[in-house]
């Protein structure tokens, strides 16, 4: 079994990297890694001891002073190189550069000068080291106004506001499901390239990807309609999107009801894509689910009876509870990265629509137990 330390495992690849990880309880085993042992060298000391790989990503981005960035980013490695000596120890070591390494702003130079260090300490001591050197990182959960301007974009429309484009730039992107991939690659491989290009997934300009996310927040935000996905980016954009939705607050969405004579007609869900409808039946207090997924889109949408429809972020405490009636057909859908259960709360059988893009594969379930 591997021991993995993930330094800036709260941030925002550090966190899919060490949820992806913790789901390999087979092959790795997490050391913990906190901020302040970087101010502390017995326990960096011991970090560093109990690792057989480090992926270093715990660095600065942004700030009001520019070399604040340099000095804080260079600092934290010369810390971990200097606790690598004291300890005689040699993990393979993993650090995230950027494609901006030779922009001449603090941030470029600070991520190339970080990866060099520890270059020169992996040539030094007869170490390993993966270089990586990243182009622009998107997906659920990252910081607006630090992270990406996709992040960006996502919580102002999101949130109601209307984006503006200074440059309306060509990027190249990759989602930060498909780096954690590749970085575990390197781990398994023990990949000892200093400077390692991961190739980007994707390339769109700015104003393209804008239109994109307002197309999602008009159709599925506005209006509940599932968009039509062509490629694995837009699906990745869209499951970005949806998580910086003011979740708690926007479900459960009421269904539209047709009433007449003969009965009620509901329309479910507006399908651009496609996938798998399924129902369920549900015997009072009895509670289905408890998993999560990493990239399928659900929706739950309950008919006849009382549900409890709960769900918690991965690697955090919180639960939401949202109330649904089959007398007031509503639906929730299921973000990525979320464990989501569904409970009968009535003295009826509680009947429930299942809608999930993609047909169930027991090769490839992306279903993962985990109690809400």
């Amino acid at each position: 079994m591997t021991r993995v330390g993930i330094t800036g495992s709260k941030g925002f690849v550090g966190y899919h990297l060490y949820q992806t990880i913790a789901l390999q309880k087979e092959e790795f085993e997490l050391i913990e890694f906190e901020r302040n042992f970087f101010d502390d060298d017995q326990a960096l000391d011991n970090f560093v001891k109990n690792c057989d790989v480090i992926v270093h990503l715990a660095a600065l981005n942004r700030h009001n002073e520019p070399q604040v960035i340099y000095d804080t980013n260079t600092t934290l490695v010369k810390k971990l190189v200097a606790s690598l000596e004291r300890t005689n120890s040699k993990p393979h070591l993993i650090i995230s550069s950027s494609t901006q390494e030779d922009r001449e702003d603090p941030y470029g130079m600070s991520k190339k000068e970080c990866r060099l260090l520890l270059s020169e300490w992996a040539n030094k001591n007869g170490g390993s080291l993966s270089g990586l050197i990243i182009s622009n990182v998107y997906g659920p959960f990252g910081h607006p106004y630090y992270n990406s301007v996709i992040a960006t974009f996502c919580h102002q429309l999101a949130s109601g506001e209307t984006p503006i484009i200074d440059v309306d730039g060509d990027l190249k992107l990759i989602y930060v499901g498909e780096l954690v991939e590749e970085i575990i690659k390197l781990i398994l491989n023990n990949d000892n390239v200093h400077d390692q290009i991961i190739p980007y997934t994707a390339e769109a300009k700015v104003s393209e990807i804008l239109s994109l996310l307002v197309s999602f927040k008009e159709s599925y935000q506005e209006k509940g309609e599932l968009p039509a996905l062509q490629n694995d980016f837009q699906h990745n954009l869209f499951n970005t999107y949806r998580c910086y939705m003011d979740l708690v607050n926007y479900f459960p969405k009421k269904l539209l009801e047709h009433t007449d004579n003969r009965g009620t007609f509901v329309e479910i869900a507006r399908l651009g894509i496609p996938g798998q409808m399924s129902f369920s039946t549900t015997l009072p207090g009895i509670t289905r689910g408890n998993h999560f997924h990493t990239r399928k889109i659900e929706r739950f949408a309950v008919i006849k009876g009382k549900a409890l429809i709960q769900f918690r972020r991965i690697g955090t405490d919180e639960v939401h509870n949202f109330y649904l009636d089959g007398n007031e057909s509503a639906y929730v859908d299921m973000p990525i990265w979320y464990t989501h259960n569904i409970k009968n709360i009535g003295e009826e059988i509680l009947y429930t629509i299942f809608w999930i893009n993609e047909a169930f594969d027991a090769n490839k379930p992306d279903t993962y137990f985990e109690i809400v």
